[in-house]
């Protein structure tokens, strides 16, 4: 067995656990939260049998072999470089850190260390993606032409609607491109294959007061009633609009938007070829939408034995039988955790899981958009 420990007990951390639980070959033996009270009660909540509040301790484990990151975005860069140091493997919640020079650092590190490291981008371990990445690089969809789409969400519609993201301090001088359109900045590169160069963006605060609960709110927590709330003044985005330019000169396009009302988890994307275009909706899962000149349009479903061979074992059941999040979760994890029983990482552009590679590069995309629009300009992505 694989003994690994997680730090952070929030939305997150229990999601990561459960994705391990369903491996096989993972134990989770040990679980660290801000202090002693709140630890203990998330480990027996969880099952986890060993409980710590300081992370020194807590990497002393007998025994551990890997380490999950699931801490607000501004602990990352620090907690990710004490596990590195530590000699333990590492599996980064996204942001990697809070800056591309974090960033770089932690890939160093990571690297000299020689142990496997990965990022939580989850979407590109969707079985459809998967296919749609397949059929672009067998040339199925001809010459690539564009690539547009969008991350829609509705939980911070509200000017009520508060959460630590909201805090630049915590959550870093981006929330919605850097929360969710980071998101979409991967799961399209990898379906291309091709990687965001330069971008022009418009971004917007839509609350620049909101007003927060006096009471601790969770993430995607539902509003409680007679709560006392005290102004806090916003300086992060709750939406954007940001034009895209590749590497090989494929243009794009994509909105992100936390304040879209209805919307709950829809990141969309679809792209443009000579011969046939893409589309795929994470809401609908399993189902990619394949659009043709010359001939009916298809709903491909992802059915094993309708899937390209190479991928068709990404979905795990026969056709009809619903995966979704969790399942891509736990994709995500066993990609990762064959990296961690080999010992070492794959060569460099071939693990079939986000590296921290991919997420310094995805941050790099992060803050040349948020300096095109301080600067209202094209700027290149430095990375």
């Amino acid at each position: 067995m694989i003994n690994v420990g997680i730090i952070g007990a929030g939305f997150i951390g229990p999601a990561h656990i459960e994705a391990l639980r369903r491996l096989g070959n993972v134990s989770v033996v040990a679980l660290c939260d801000s202090n002693p009270a709140s630890a203990q009660a998330h480990a027996a909540q969880l099952h986890v049998p060993h409980a710590y509040s300081d992370v020194a301790a807590f990497l002393q484990h007998p025994g551990l072999h890997a380490v999950h990151n699931c801490t607000p975005n501004h602990l990352h860069a620090a907690i990710n470089r004490q596990i590195i140091q530590a000699g333990k493997h590492v599996f980064s919640e996204k942001p990697l850190c809070i800056t591309v020079e974090e960033a770089q650092e932690l890939v160093q590190l990571a690297e000299l260390a020689g142990v496997a490291h990965g990022v939580s981008f989850v979407y590109r371990q969707f079985a459809m993606v998967q296919q749609a990445a397949s059929m672009v690089r067998n040339g199925e969809i001809g010459r690539l032409f564009s690539a547009q789409g969008s991350y829609l969400q509705d939980w911070m519609l509200e000017e009520t609607d508060y959460n630590w993201r909201v805090e630049a301090g915590k959550g870093g001088a981006s929330r919605t491109v850097a929360d969710i359109g980071s998101h979409w900045c991967d799961t399209v590169q990898f379906i291309t294959g091709r990687k965001i160069v330069e971008v022009m963006a418009d971004l917007a605060i839509v609350w620049p007061t909101r007003k927060k609960n006096a009471q601790a709110t969770t993430t995607f927590g539902a509003g409680q009633q007679e709560a006392r709330y005290e102004e806090k003044p916003v300086t992060t985005e709750d939406l954007g609009f940001v034009l895209l330019r590749f590497d090989d000169g494929t243009k794009g396009s994509f909105s992100v938007s936390q304040v879209a009302a209805g919307r709950k988890n829809r990141l969309s994307l679809e792209v443009n070829g000579s011969a046939a275009s893409l589309a795929w909706d994470q809401e609908v899962p399993q189902q990619m939408w394949v659009g043709h000149r010359h001939q009916p349009n298809q709903l491909l479903s992802d059915d094993p034995a309708l899937l390209n061979k190479a991928v068709a074992a990404r979905a795990r059941f026969p056709g009809g039988h619903i995966e979704g999040w969790p399942d891509a979760f736990r994709a995500m994890m066993q990609a990762f955790y064959q990296a961690v029983e080999a010992g070492r990482m794959p060569a460099r552009g071939e693990a079939n899981f986000a590296t921290f590679h991919d997420g310094a590069q995805v941050m790099a995309v992060v803050e040349a958009i948020m300096r095109s629009h301080q600067q209202q300009r094209w700027v290149k992505v430095a990375y």
